[in-house]
């Protein structure tokens, strides 16, 4: 018997009327569902009222949206409906979260509960069961020993930003890829590499940029980076507290790089006592292994870690070496009960259904996208180059990456009935994170599809 079974929320929890009730409303869930299969066009009564309706929300928020979206709330796996009474299909799920698709009948049941518990907001000062069994599973999984909650992967990269210039105090500088992106507050603006995303914001910190692996000169790129980086290191001498590191560049366009790229750098960060933060707001989940150090055998140099979109909750992981004194990490609130409780299921999930590995759901998703792309480069390397990425997180290059062009591909595509998003300058690509929780073989095959025709007019 488990010592928290007296509590009075257990009686409440198993009372006949609270399970009926959830089992109903997941049944209508699922039988509804069964009219949402296939991609649709907008009804065309709704189209008037419904574009009304974007030009009030966008004169509101005091800019347009990227696309004509406003969704209804509904969804099937990776197929979501919109307002305009489309379905699409959701191939950049949100930029990340939505790795389990759109209205998930196990994730609504967790939600439910979450629904019916107390606290809908979890925090610095009352937290309930859920943060405690999902910092579990996170230090667990990782290998770290400490682990604290956020509500944004930029709070998780804000925190381990805190830490590093914590533990390295008075060293005040930072060390970041080219083409990198970390975040849009006002110090994660000042490391991402796009000049547009700071302009007119005030600077108060220090980067130092070294150039990200080239797949195609391996040798050179590994020397030429291990060469900035101690021109840096010898430039500022002990003033660099630590180093960022994407070992994925999504924003940059799915730029993968290597083990051996990586180590060779981070074996110059140990011997000048430089921290080591890996940024896995994106590639968490998403490649072989639950977190990409791991996927790339790096785990005896990472320090810190941070996690985001897909878990729903973000997270800080770091070692004790890093751990800081009171109130330095703190938060009003880190997360909704109900993102909380979604996020132990799907790390539970993650760790369980076979997803990782080299035979595994996302390798196996990323194979059949890899064989329609090479099948259509084959027929034509005008229209496209790619795919490149891990698992999940696929891109490829249309019509030469011009950046116009693509920006018009992506919008046809949405219109198509495929929602993706661009990545990357000089070539310009297009950038899908598939909802592989929930995604199909045969789903690869429709949107695919989708995206050969849309090439070809």
């Amino acid at each position: 018997m488990n010592i928290f079974d007296s509590l009075e929320v257990n009686r409440f929890k198993q009372d006949p009327r609270v399970r009926e009730g959830k089992k109903l409303l997941i049944e209508a869930l699922q039988e509804h569902q069964k009219r949402l299969t296939q991609v649709k066009p907008p009804k065309e009564e709704l189209l008037q009222s419904y574009y009304d309706t974007l030009a009030l929300f966008h004169s509101i928020r005091g800019g347009k949206l990227y696309y004509p979206y406003l969704g209804s709330g509904w969804g099937h796996g990776p197929l979501v409906e919109l307002l305009d009474g489309s379905v699409k299909y959701d191939m950049i799920s949100g930029i990340g979260p939505h790795f389990w698709g759109h209205s998930h009948p196990e994730l609504t049941e967790v939600a439910l509960d979450a629904a019916l518990a107390d606290t809908i907001m979890q925090g610095h000062l009352q937290q309930n069961q859920d943060a405690y069994t999902l910092s579990n599973l996170l230090v667990k999984s990782s290998g770290l020993d400490h682990c604290f909650l956020s509500s944004s992967g930029a709070m998780a990269n804000e925190n381990a930003l805190k830490l590093a210039f914590h533990r390295h105090f008075p060293a005040d500088r930072i060390l970041a890829f080219d083409h990198c992106f970390m975040g849009r507050t006002l110090a994660l603006a000042q490391i991402t590499d796009k000049p547009s995303f700071r302009e007119g914001l005030p600077l108060h910190l220090s980067v130092d940029y070294i150039p990200f692996y080239h797949a195609n000169y391996p040798e050179e790129s590994t020397k030429l980076s291990v060469n900035t980086l101690k021109q840096h290191l010898n430039r500022y001498p002990k003033r660099h507290a630590v180093m960022c590191f994407e070992l994925i560049q999504g924003e940059g366009g799915f730029n993968v790089g290597t083990r051996d790229y990586f180590v060779a750098l981070m074996e110059v960060l140990k011997e000048h006592q430089v921290a080591i933060f890996v940024d896995e707001i994106q590639t968490f989940g998403r490649t072989t292994e639950l977190f990409a150090y791991q996927y790339f055998g790096l785990e005896s140099y990472v320090d810190l870690v941070s996690i985001g979109k897909l878990s729903q909750v973000c997270a800080t992981l770091f070692k004790s070496d890093y751990k800081p004194k009171p109130g330095l990490l703190s938060q009003t609130f880190t997360s909704s009960s109900i993102a909380l409780k979604a996020s132990c299921w799907i790390l539970q999930h993650l760790l369980s259904d076979r997803f990782f590995g080299p035979d595994g759901t996302l390798a196996r998703l990323h194979g059949r996208f890899v064989e329609h792309f090479s099948r259509i480069e084959t027929d034509d390397s005008t229209l496209v180059q790619g795919p490149y990425g891990i698992g999940s997180m696929i891109a490829f290059t249309p019509f030469g990456g011009e950046h116009s062009q693509v920006e018009k591909f992506v919008q046809k595509l949405f219109e198509a009935g495929v929602i993706s998003f661009v990545a990357g300058s000089h070539p310009t690509r297009v950038r899908l994170l598939i909802p592989a929780g929930v995604m199909t073989l045969d789903d690869v095959d429709a949107v695919m599809q989708i995206i050969e025709k849309t090439l070809k007019t």
